[in-house]
């Protein structure tokens, strides 16, 4: 399985291709995604045509998408709704099933606590996936996104074989 994890940003956004085939991980491909212009719209517009790109050269099977959240300041939660908007939007046109995760499940899963900083999030997926480094902080935050997703599928299945 070809998981694209996907950490939405209004500057940039990190995005981290991870292979999945039984209880093997491995990083295919990562990258940060800076869109140009100097308007916010333009903006937009750039990330939704190189986000484009991106997927139709990855050809994922699916993207693990980390959701928007809620800090002190409104103004700035908006600005990266709308980029979560734009990467969603790629994806739908591109057919790619999306599922969500919140900044805490993606730290849970990845340190084991909801309250974990990035550097420990960049650590375990340096660990987890066997890098001799960390990838850029935003697409290391999207690697933990797609290793959440991958880590989520395997708890759901043995809870499945459970019942």
């Amino acid at each position: 399985m070809r998981i694209l994890g996907v950490d939405p940003g209004s500057r940039a956004t990190g995005w981290a291709l991870i292979i999945a085939s039984g209880n093997r991980t491995h990083l295919e491909a990562f990258g940060i995604v800076r869109p140009k212009g100097t308007e916010h719209a333009s903006r937009l517009a750039d990330l939704d045509r190189l986000f484009t790109g991106i997927i139709t050269e990855l050809a994922p099977d699916c993207a693990a998408v980390e959701s928007g959240f809620t800090g002190r300041n409104p103004k700035s939660g908006l600005i990266l709704a709308e980029s979560r908007g734009v990467v969603l939007a790629a994806l739908g046109r591109a057919e790619i099933p999306v599922h969500p995760y919140t900044p805490a499940q993606v730290k849970s899963a990845m340190v084991g606590h909801g309250n974990a900083e990035k550097h420990q999030v960049a650590f375990m997926v340096v660990r987890l996936l066997g890098l001799a480094e960390a990838p850029p902080s935003d697409a290391a935050d999207a690697a933990g996104v797609a290793l959440t997703h991958i880590h989520s599928r395997a708890t759901a299945a043995f809870r499945g074989r459970q019942l």
